[in-house]
């Protein structure tokens, strides 16, 4: 019994990464889900029939995407939704509701997502993020210096000196702000993969982290104050 237990207890630490009795062993099934969701933009990697985190994470972006539970398994359910007809792409997704009007950035931290809003209503960029919510709560906010710190810094570093923070623009006190996927300063490299992105995989230390291309286009979108809703 004590046995049991300590395997259930292992089980719900590793959920998304951990294989399931719906997908525990690679096959044509695989391959199958693989080139789904890949064909609906949620990354799921090379289609080798593998389940990996690779593989988990896109499934963890489609469950967000469709308001499933965000297991990474490919149960029973996920897969009528995976298969439907009318199956939604990841990469796209509606402004959640009650997030505000008018120009601004909006991020969903359940959905792991951020979408960047224009003066009209229609979204202008859009894409996955990492975060932590233990740190940055839902409320609004706005770009901008706070605690005598620059608003925006092209190159910005951690306070460990040893990544850097690209595209760097604050929008809450203190230390709060969107970034690039921080990159090593002695080689370069990020420190994830983008395809960790739109989900909870992993946990920043309360800043957005972003692809490189999005961004870019944070930093181009916030010249001048811009509101940020966390919903």
């Amino acid at each position: 019994m004590t046995r049991l237990v300590a395997c259930l207890v292992l089980l719900v630490a590793t959920l998304a990464l951990a294989p399931g009795p719906a997908d525990a062993a690679p096959g044509p099934w695989a391959v199958k889900a693989e080139k789904r969701l890949n064909a609906l933009r949620c990354d799921a990697g090379r289609g080798d029939g593998r389940i990996d985190a690779h593989t988990r994470s896109a499934v963890v972006r489609f469950q967000s995407r469709v308001g499933l539970r965000q297991t990474g398994h490919l149960d029973d359910r996920t897969r009528r939704h995976l298969y439907a007809e009318d199956a939604p792409r990841c990469d796209r997704r509606p402004v959640p509701r009650h997030s505000g009007q008018g120009r601004r950035i909006v991020i969903s931290q359940h959905q792991n997502w951020v979408w960047l809003v224009g003066a009209s209503g229609r979204v202008l960029a859009e894409g996955g993020m990492v975060d932590n919510p233990r740190v940055l709560h839902r409320g609004t906010h706005a770009t901008g210096s706070y605690c005598g710190r620059g608003g925006r810094i092209r190159l910005n570093q951690a306070v460990s000196g040893t990544l850097w923070l690209d595209d760097f623009v604050r929008f809450a006190p203190c230390g709060i702000g969107f970034h690039r996927i921080p990159r090593w300063k002695s080689n370069g490299r990020q420190m994830h993969a983008d395809w960790i992105l739109g989900t909870d995989l992993a946990t920043s230390h309360g800043c957005i982290r972003l692809s490189r291309g999005l961004a870019h286009q944070v930093w181009a979108f916030t010249t001048r104050r811009t509101q940020v809703r966390v919903v």
